[in-house]
């Protein structure tokens, strides 16, 4: 296919018929750049059709829109979006068909790939000196926007959506189920490395009597973990993992791993090696990408999760091999695409006692987020992964992992 600078810039198109009367008081034709051309060619590829009919069909209201994304691939396409210049009434069925097409690949430039890859060989973008960055500009946005988002766990990661029939109770199958994973008794003591607003800890003190330590780069997730568990035998801290020190019969780390970053997944897996003792049971639950890769999408890292990068199962899997064996792996990231769906209508609904401190770039850019990410594990370029680990080496009794 040819690119933009490859088609003639003289050639112009008529979106109707040239040869057709304009008698019958239609509109004059409209002319198509050929950028515009070379894009609607390459999303046909997807059956996305520009200003087509569809719900998944995106709607273009700025026509400079094409140059902005050649321009800046990823970020200008996500800040079009908040700015007005397009919209998509089925955002995530669009990001489905386009990454299933694997048209991504074709849009985004090779300086973008380059620019990704040396900050990640060159730089360590999840230093203990920039561990807080993302608790400061994505966690710390508001805790009454994620309260109104989530359900009343509080848990900001993947439900389980076996036998559930709406968000909460998905929510709380997701962390029964690590609790079963862990083979969790009353008399444990489990280190929880990135705890959240305290989901997991809350449940699994009161629950199963379990004693929790929680750590977490949030002062408002400490704030409201502290709270919603002040009765309960927990401890929540504001800390950086890499400071942690004692001994626990489990550890589990919940939709935290994807801000350790490549250069640290040695260091990240040497201390939960570290902290656990040898016949305990450690559970990873994370995101995980279908390919491995240096860097993370542009828009992603500036407007949300700065310094973020999604790990592959080789990924893991290297990282662990040192330290621990593989007991189990689950993959049940579809269910992720019901989860930030259910969090986009849980926004919607409670809009109107937002927007007085959210602004509507906000609300698309939230909404931005969410849906692609939605259309991303539709598509089965982003998977969710819990794996089971014990230590190498160690004598153990055959695991048995529940579903």
């Amino acid at each position: 296919m040819n690119t933009p600078n490859q088609i003639n810039e003289e050639t112009s198109l008529s979106r109707s018929s040239p040869h057709s009367s304009l008698s019958d008081n239609s509109p004059p034709p409209l002319s198509v750049s050929p950028i515009e051309k070379w894009f609607s060619q390459l999303l046909n590829q997807a059956d996305i059709k520009v200003n087509g009919p569809n719900a998944w069909d995106p709607q273009v209201h700025n026509p400079d829109l094409w140059n902005r994304i050649l321009k800046e691939g990823s970020i200008g396409l996500g800040e079009a979006y908040m700015e007005g210049w397009w919209d998509c009434k089925n955002l995530e069925e669009c990001i489905r068909r386009l990454l299933s097409a694997e048209l991504d690949r074709k849009i985004i430039k090779r300086r973008t790939l380059l620019t990704q890859w040396l900050k990640a060989k060159l730089f360590n973008r999840q230093s203990v000196k920039r561990a807080y960055q993302v608790g400061e500009q994505h966690y710390d946005v508001g805790n009454d926007l994620y309260q109104a988002m989530l359900d009343p766990t509080m848990a900001y990661s993947c439900g389980y959506w076996e036998n559930a029939n709406d968000l909460h109770q998905a929510q709380l199958n997701k962390l029964r189920l690590i609790c079963q994973k862990l083979h969790l008794q009353a008399t444990d003591s489990i280190i929880e490395i990135g705890c959240g607003w305290g989901s997991f800890a809350e449940l699994a003190a009161r629950e199963y009597g379990a004693h929790v330590t929680g750590v977490t780069i949030s002062k408002e997730q400490v704030k409201l973990a502290k709270e919603r568990c002040k009765d309960l035998p927990v401890d929540i801290r504001l800390m950086d993992y890499r400071s942690l020190e004692g001994e626990y019969d489990k550890a589990v780390s919940i939709g935290m791993f994807e801000h350790v970053g490549r250069k640290n997944y040695p260091l990240f897996m040497q201390t939960a090696h570290r902290l656990i003792k040898d016949n305990g049971i450690f559970l990873l639950h994370t995101i995980g990408s279908d390919i491995s890769s240096q860097g993370t999408d542009p828009w992603i890292d500036k407007y949300i999760f700065p310094n973020g990068v999604i790990p592959s199962l080789t990924d893991i899997s290297e990282a662990v091999e040192p330290y621990f064996v593989i007991e189990d792996v689950h993959n049940f990231g579809q269910d992720y695409a019901k989860t930030l769906l259910a969090w986009q209508q849980n926004v919607d609904h409670h809009w109107t006692s937002l927007q007085s401190k959210y602004n509507d770039r906000f609300y698309r850019m939230w909404s931005y987020y969410l849906k692609t990410c939605a259309g991303a594990f539709q598509s089965r370029s982003l998977q969710l992964y819990q794996v089971v680990l014990r230590k190498r080496r160690v004598p153990l009794s055959r695991y048995q992992s529940p579903r």
